[in-house]
């Protein structure tokens, strides 16, 4: 019998949330994928102090034999349970919220004033506006007018001065 066409994503993240909660961890993302011919099941988590590979551990194990009972994935798949990494892609309100005060760029699908890539600190939405503090002061862009957002870590910082 062919199952419910539903956001297999969606189904996934229900299943997951009270999970990683119970292991006190943050569900960042749930994606699930087609990669060549294959396809991926991708739960990403987060934590204050950063996730470990004993966190994916716990979650994998934690969400597998649910996944294996609820069974929402008509085909054969790869789980895969990972950290966002430091840098991220902000897609949802609560990825914003949580991002506040980083280091952002904006790509947008359409230029403004001659650019389709802007880069500056995450303010908090304000309107339906993503807002961001620019060496040249805040800009607002609507959110319908950017393609992607993602945080951006400065590696600099952490190389060292062989001048000196």
């Amino acid at each position: 019998m062919k199952k419910p066409a539903k956001n297999i994503a969606a189904v996934v993240r229900a299943l997951a949330e009270p999970v990683a909660e119970s292991l006190d961890l943050i569900l960042w993302d749930v994606e699930y994928v087609k990669e060549g011919s294959e396809w991926y099941l991708r739960i990403t988590i987060d934590t204050d102090e950063g996730v470990t590979i004993e966190d994916c551990e716990r979650m994998h194990r934690a969400i597998d034999p649910l996944l294996d009972e609820a069974d929402p994935i008509e085909n054969s798949y790869h789980l895969e349970v990972s950290s966002p990494g430091l840098e991220r892609e902000l897609k949802t309100d609560f990825h914003l919220a949580a991002c506040v005060g980083e280091s952002v760029e904006l790509r947008l699908f359409a230029p403004v004033e001659g650019a389709k890539i802007w880069s500056g600190i995450l303010a908090p939405v304000e309107d339906g506006k993503i807002c961001i503090e620019t060496a040249d002061g805040p800009r607002a862009f609507d959110r319908a007018a950017v393609a992607h957002i993602r945080t951006v870590y400065d590696f600099s910082g952490s190389t060292p001065d062989f001048d000196e």
